[in-house]
């Protein structure tokens, strides 16, 4: 498992990640992200600020970061970064398959990306994938599996995927979803010659969507890496945004809103890697202070007050608009 080389890593801000999501195309869901970028969003102009950010992470101690082929240009800023940088040996990179990146670099098209778990858009993209970061990927997952996916029963697709795997890629799956418990569970029993397909489970959990919490600890249990996606709730849980309960913990600890929700995060047991969301080197420098957060039980206790109902946080997420 390439996740060993976490392990392994002495520095605090080892199991904080870098998603990419966020920079790796001009439009994105993100709270407040109309700020965050350059006015004029070009090719250059993102690939530039997707550098900044993996330098910063790097010479802070993080050590996974993460694509998706729909993030736009992700993959291919990360790759660009890597071939520049042959000396860093030490990270894990995971990249994601399963939707493909329709809106050709505008913020305002109609559709953004498409979903597909076929076994036709798998060969398509996984090619697509190696070309940009070969022998780097160590990490391959299925983006935003459901209850509904064709990938839960397709013995084609699960025979594809553990040939890749036997080629020395771990194989995974994300969650999305108010129904994300379901789902993760369904996917732990997908075995290949009787051995489990999956080694890995990104989810979304944060401080208002806490529904997956079992369903992860049971993954941490069977063996699988658990990361976790929007520690941020999308940029619902940063500064003025921020509910009440969690900016006065904040005050309190003298830290931003982001890392103390972040930092809630990474106290769960089960989880492996929490993926920072950042679009900034500054953004990216205050979701890293979670790992020097104390919180008390007292203060644990008003902030787990903030969970919402899982299908309301869900809606509410699918409306946010395209910035």
């Amino acid at each position: 498992m390439p996740f060993a080389r976490l392990a392994s890593a002495t520095t605090p801000t080892c199991h904080i990640g870098v998603g990419l999501a966020a920079v790796g195309r001009p439009g994105y869901i993100n709270l407040g992200r109309e700020q965050d970028l350059p006015s004029v969003r070009s090719v250059d102009a993102l690939r530039g600020r997707t550098h900044e950010l993996l330098d910063a992470a790097y010479a802070q101690g993080v050590r996974y970061f993460d694509a998706a082929r729909s993030y736009g240009r992700a993959e291919e800023f990360l790759a660009d970064w890597l071939q520049a940088r042959p000396a860093v040996d030490d990270i894990v990179v995971g990249s994601k398959w399963g939707y493909t990146y329709t809106a050709d670099w505008s913020t305002d098209a109609e559709q953004h990306e498409v979903k597909d778990h076929g076994v036709a858009t798998f060969e398509r993209q996984h090619a697509e994938t190696a070309a940009l970061l070969g022998d780097r990927l160590d990490l391959y997952q299925i983006h935003s599996l459901t209850l509904d996916s064709p990938a839960l029963t397709d013995k084609e697709l699960h025979a594809r995927l553990a040939e890749a795997a036997a080629g020395g890629v771990t194989i995974g799956f994300s969650t999305s979803g108010p129904a994300q418990a379901d789902t993760i569970r369904a996917a732990l029993a997908v075995t290949v010659d009787g051995e489990p397909l999956f080694r890995t489970v990104q989810s979304t959990y944060n401080l208002l969507e806490t529904s997956a919490a079992p369903a992860l600890a049971e993954a941490h249990d069977a063996g699988l890496t658990v990361l976790v996606k929007e520690g941020m709730a999308n940029g619902r849980l940063a500064g003025d945004r921020a509910p009440q309960a969690l900016r006065a913990v904040a005050a309190e600890a003298s830290l931003g809103c982001d890392a103390i929700a972040l930092a809630v995060v990474l106290r769960r047991p089960w989880a492996g890697v929490v993926l920072s969301g950042a679009a900034t080197v500054d953004q990216l420098g205050s979701n890293l202070h979670a790992t020097v957060a104390d919180l008390d039980e007292e203060q644990l206790a008003r902030l787990e007050t903030l969970a919402e109902d899982p299908g309301a946080y869900w809606e509410r997420r699918g409306q946010l608009p395209w910035h």
